[in-house]
């Protein structure tokens, strides 16, 4: 009977885990959509980084830890960092998702040339060197803001070179269109 009551319970357990395992991913799916959304990706670190300036200024800090005690201002700095660190790598993400963007740029644009390579290599590898060096300060204690800002710009840069050159895609496109559909050119020598 004991033996009934224990087997019966782990078959509720292992089917109640299974339920929660199959509807996990369809909740956070659901929060973070993987879009390529250029509008998106250009702005979505920058709304936040006055709050991530706010939460490491050390003026904030001095505040606290005048005001409550030192284990209060501790656990704040431990959130706080966090939080930043959070912040951090979804900013990594948003550089990572807009570097898979201009690779489907490269392939539509015909005269990419060797240059704009090197430079797309030579912008992931500073984004990757500073990202580090920022990620190291935030676990080690001092705040970087100077830095965070310039790894945001990168960011903010690279969205700005890549809406440009979908805009010039665009154009070519609906005129090679426009000269396509034409029959006769419309009085535009094609020669």
């Amino acid at each position: 009977m004991t033996f009934l009551f224990i087997f019966a319970g782990l078959v509720v357990f292992l089917l109640s885990l299974l339920v929660w395992a199959l509807r996990g991913p369809r909740r956070n799916a659901q929060k973070q959509p993987d879009s390529l959304s250029l509008d998106d990706l250009s702005r979505r670190h920058i709304i936040f980084l006055p709050q991530i300036r706010q939460i490491l200024a050390p003026q904030d800090f001095s505040f606290l830890a005048s005001r409550g005690s030192p284990k209060l201002a501790h656990r704040v700095r431990k959130e706080r960092r966090g939080i930043a660190l959070a912040y951090l790598a979804a900013v990594q993400a948003d550089f990572r998702k807009l570097l898979k963007l201009a690779r489907l740029v490269t392939l539509l644009s015909p005269e990419v040339v060797a240059v704009q390579e090197f430079e797309r290599l030579r912008l992931s590898c500073e984004f990757s060197l500073r990202y580090q060096w920022v990620r190291a300060r935030l676990i080690l204690g001092p705040t970087p803001l100077s830095q965070l800002d310039g790894l945001t710009c990168i960011v903010s840069g690279l969205a700005v070179r890549l809406e440009s050159a979908i805009t010039e895609l665009g154009e070519r496109a609906a005129l090679a269109s426009e000269l396509a559909s034409s029959p006769h050119g419309h009085g535009v020598n094609l020669e």
